[in-house]
C-alpha cells in the first residue's frame, strides 16, 4: 500500500448522521461542531446575500424540496435553471456523447432555453502537441485530438451562458471545465463507459463484481 494512503476520516465514518435531522446527540469529533461558528457564519453570510452563492443555494433548496424523487435529473436542471433565472445555457460534452446532448438540447429549447453547446474535441490539438506519446493513443499512430475543456470553457465564457452543463466529460477534463467556467457548472452525464455511465454500480458491487476496486496496493 503506498506510504500516503491511510484510514479514511471525516464524515464518511459517521453512522448517526445527525446533522441532518439534529434528532440525535452529534457524536465526538463531528465536524459541524468542530467547524466553528465563525465558518458556518462565513457561509449563512453568502447563502443570505443576494449574489450568485445566496441565488444557487435557494434555487437548489426548492428544487430538492419541491421535486425529490419526483424528477428526472435533466428536469432537475431545467428547475434549477427558471430559479436562478438562467437563459443561456451551455452544453459541454464529450464527443462520444454527442447525440444525447443533441436530444438535451432539443428538451431545453422545447423548455423555452437557448442552449449552446462545445464537443470536447474543439480546436482538434493532437495529443502529441502536449506530449503525449504515440503508445498512450487511443489508437497510435494517427491524429487523435486532445480533449480541450480550457477552451469548451472559453467558448462559453466568451458568450457569455448563465448555466454550463457536464455531459459526460472524461475525469479530469471535468475538473478543468468546472474551473475555468466563469458560469455555475452542473452535471447531466457522468461518463463510465463500461458501466454504462452509472459509475455508482462500481460502489453497489465492490464486494463482489468489482473485489478488486478493495484490493490493497492496486496500481492503475
Amino acid at each position: 500500500m503506498p506510504e500516503s494512503a491511510g484510514k479514511a476520516t471525516g464524515c464518511v465514518e459517521c453512522h448517526t448522521m445527525s446533522c441532518y435531522r439534529m434528532e440525535k446527540r452529534l457524536p465526538d469529533g463531528c465536524l459541524t461542531v468542530a467547524v466553528g461558528e465563525a465558518r458556518l457564519d462565513e457561509c449563512l453570510d453568502l447563502y443570505r446575500g443576494d449574489g450568485i452563492d445566496a441565488k444557487i443555494a435557494r434555487a437548489a433548496a426548492e428544487v430538492e424540496g419541491l421535486y425529490y424523487g419526483k424528477l428526472t435529473r435533466a428536469e432537475e436542471i431545467i428547475a434549477f435553471a427558471r430559479r436562478i433565472g438562467a437563459r443561456k445555457i451551455g452544453l459541454a460534452t464529450c464527443v462520444g456523447l454527442a447525440s444525447e446532448a443533441r436530444i438535451f438540447a432539443k428538451i431545453l429549447e422545447a423548455n423555452g432555453f437557448k442552449p449552446y453547446s462545445v464537443l470536447c474535441k474543439a480546436g482538434a490539438l493532437d495529443k502529441g502537441e502536449v506530449g503525449i506519446p504515440e503508445e498512450l493513443k487511443i489508437t497510435p499512430g494517427c491524429h487523435e485530438s486532445l480533449c480541450n475543456p480550457v477552451l469548451q470553457a472559453r467558448f462559453m465564457n466568451d458568450k457569455p451562458t448563465d448555466l454550463n452543463v457536464v455531459i459526460g466529460l472524461c475525469v479530469g477534463h471535468d475538473s478543468l471545465f468546472a474551473k475555468h467556467s466563469d458560469a455555475p457548472v452542473t452535471t447531466l452525464v457522468v461518463k463510465d463507459r463500461v458501466l454504462g455511465h452509472n459509475p455508482a454500480a462500481a460502489l453497489y458491487t465492490s464486494g463482489t463484481y468489482y473485489k478488486r476496486l478493495m484490493e490493497p496496493g492496486r496500481e492503475l
